[in-house]
């Protein structure tokens, strides 16, 4: 954090809302910790001290506000630029890295020893990567006593816990009261198995461009697989051997709402997790776009669309297939191709829930495509054999479209693979790996949104040294550029450059 005690005490004085997800205050008369516009009376300034995250209050013994609910706080990445490291952690924590593994395993993922990657939590987050996990799967826990009518049962399965009694002593430690006292009087409890989804609201910081994400996931949305309709995104889901059924929609309070149908709901973290990851909702739109308006080009872009988002993926497998699909083609028939596929080669889904917006099918796995012949697709053949190869790799190893230790190494290993070159790498990275800072610089739409005014279309060797001055957000920058010129837009994004890989 950038401010000092006494900046961080003025920003709760005038309970700046700005600071919501960036800190938090933790009173040490009460033993309680808030958001910075909490409104309980302002503590005196000797009674305070300020956090950087909700786990490193909890982890100092102070317990979460019930007023200001930290829970529902805005999930800030505002450590991406300082720590690239710590950030890929978060994304592997929140998809349940810790449910079944230890820190050391977590580590190792990251190509760093189990030590480092503690003093970088430490240094970075002022908590243990343990206190992290612990601290999300207890939020979550008490937001959805909060908000939903789900039995005791059901949240403690649903946020990670493996026993109710288990969840029952976390919760009674940290709150001083049992779970069910925190959920208000009268309300009738009501099992996920009757009312068939369960709605999760999951926060974000000012400005969000909802139309924006919306537009570039309409573009893309493969045929019974997902639909974009009435301002909100629908989408089958599968993981494991369970199918559901997903639909994200704008809230009101700077929320999005996610309506869940899952068998299941101990794949719900791992579900928001991912909910998070496409629709960006860690990305800090003010320091973002207060970095890239240095740059005389970009300034009016960024004043433009405030709140422009990079849009991830659902699944890597997912994203990489569609990706090589759309080598040398435009967006439109990339998608053809992909709905293709999948009425070929998916499994149909049988929720009725999905039959209401449109969805038939799950997207393919990887072991359902080895030794397939994907003729009736109607490409290429060396398009075929990259698929194929893809469907392979991933059965082999699957976390290969997991993080790296660097954004240079994540490249380099998917360049490696079969049909993917320097662009599709850095895609794949920029949507699956939630790399900030990748940046295709070969792709044709950022070369022609960066001529508009000169009518002098840069190479990709200059884009690149142009682009120096956008890291750590070179990918929020093409996306700006994307979205400045329709005609450059992503919806004709040809991978010329693939072209020798493919």
């Amino acid at each position: 954090m950038d401010m000092d005690d006494d900046a961080c005490y003025r920003a709760i004085e005038t309970r700046d809302r700005r600071f919501d997800g960036r800190l938090f205050v933790a009173v040490t008369s009460t033993g309680i910790y808030c958001r910075p516009f909490c409104p309980a009376p302002t503590p005196k300034r000797e009674n305070v001290r300020f956090f950087q995250t909700a786990a490193g209050a909890q982890e100092a013994g102070f317990r979460p506000c019930l007023r200001c609910r930290p829970e529902t706080s805005p999930e800030l990445a505002f450590w991406r630029g300082s720590s690239n490291t710590v950030s890929r952690a978060l994304g592997l924590i929140e998809a349940g890295a810790l449910d079944g593994a230890d820190v050391e395993t977590l580590a190792a993922r990251l190509g760093i020893g189990e030590r480092q990657l503690r003093r970088l939590f430490r240094r970075h987050l002022g908590a243990s990567p343990i206190s992290i996990a612990q601290t999300r799967r207890m939020l979550l826990a008490k937001q959805l006593i909060h908000d939903t009518r789900l039995p005791m049962t059901e949240v403690a399965s649903a946020a990670g816990f493996g026993s109710i009694r288990r969840f029952n002593e976390i919760f009674q430690q940290l709150y001083r009261r049992p779970p069910q006292a925190l959920r208000r009087t009268g309300v009738a409890e009501e099992s996920v198995g009757t009312t068939g989804a369960v709605v999760v609201k999951l926060g974000y910081r000012p400005p969000y461009d909802w139309e924006a994400i919306l537009s570039f996931l309409r573009a893309r949305a493969i045929p019974g697989i997902e639909m974009v309709s009435s301002g909100r995104y629908a989408r089958t889901i599968a993981i494991g051997d369970e199918r559901g059924v997903l639909v994200v929609e704008p809230a009101e309070r700077n929320c999005l709402k996610a309506t869940v149908r899952f068998p299941t709901l101990k794949n719900l973290p791992a579900i928001i997790a991912r909910v998070r990851r496409v629709f960006d909702l860690a990305a800090d739109p003010t320091a973002i776009g207060a970095h890239l308006s240095h740059d005389p080009i970009l300034a009016p872009l960024v004043a433009t669309r405030p709140g422009l988002r990079v849009p991830g993926a659902w699944d890597g497998f997912e994203l990489a297939m569609r990706a090589i699909l759309g080598q040398q083609v435009t967006v439109s028939a990339a998608t053809r191709l992909a709905g293709k596929l999948v009425l070929s080669y998916g499994e149909k889904i049988v929720d009725p829930g999905a039959r209401d917006h449109g969805l038939t099918h799950v997207f393919p796995t990887p072991q359902q495509l080895i030794g397939v012949d994907l003729a009736a697709i109607g490409m290429p053949k060396a398009r075929r054999i990259a698929l194929s190869s893809l469907a392979a790799t991933v059965v082999a190893d699957p976390l290969i479209f997991g993080p790296r230790r660097s954004l240079e190494e994540a490249v380099a290993q998917l360049r490696s693979l079969v049909g993917i070159g320097e662009w599709t790498a850095q895609y794949i990275a920029m949507r699956e790996l939630r790399e900030p800072d990748a940046f295709p610089a070969a792709d044709i739409g950022l070369m022609r949104a960066m001529s508009a005014g000169s009518g002098v279309r840069p190479s990709p060797a200059e884009l690149l040294a142009h682009a120096e001055r956008w890291r750590p957000w070179r990918a929020y920058a093409a996306l700006h550029l994307w979205a400045s010129e329709p005609h450059a837009s992503p919806a004709i994004e040809k991978v010329l450059h693939d072209q020798q890989a493919a």
